[in-house]
This record gives structure tokens, C-alpha cells and sequence, in this order.
């Protein structure tokens, strides 16, 4: 393999690598990592436990 061929396999798997690793530790950071926000209100199925809520 020529030069320019290990340089750009060098490349495209050590960037393939990298963004592998950051969604990882995206994941096992959680949200806790990026900026709080505010989750939607769920509401009951069920308007009898609607109190339990």
C-alpha cells in the first residue's frame, strides 16, 4: 500500500474511533453532562389515578 493509502486509512478509522469513544461517553455521562432542562408533563392513562401522580 502506498503512503497517501496508509494516511488516509490512518484517518478514516482513527475518526470513525474518535466519534465511537464521544457517543459512549455520551451515554454513560447521561443528561446530567449538557444543560438542565425540563422534561414534558406526562399525563395519567387513567383519570381515577390521576391523583396519584
Amino acid at each position: 500500500m502506498t503512503t497517501g493509502g496508509w494516511i488516509n486509512m490512518l484517518l478514516s478509522v482513527g475518526f470513525v474511533t474518535v466519534l465511537f469513544a464521544y457517543c459512549i461517553v455520551r451515554v454513560i455521562k447521561g443528561p446530567g453532562a449538557r444543560k438542565e432542562h425540563g422534561l414534558a408533563r406526562v399525563e395519567p392513562i387513567e383519570k381515577d389515578i390521576a391523583d396519584e401522580r
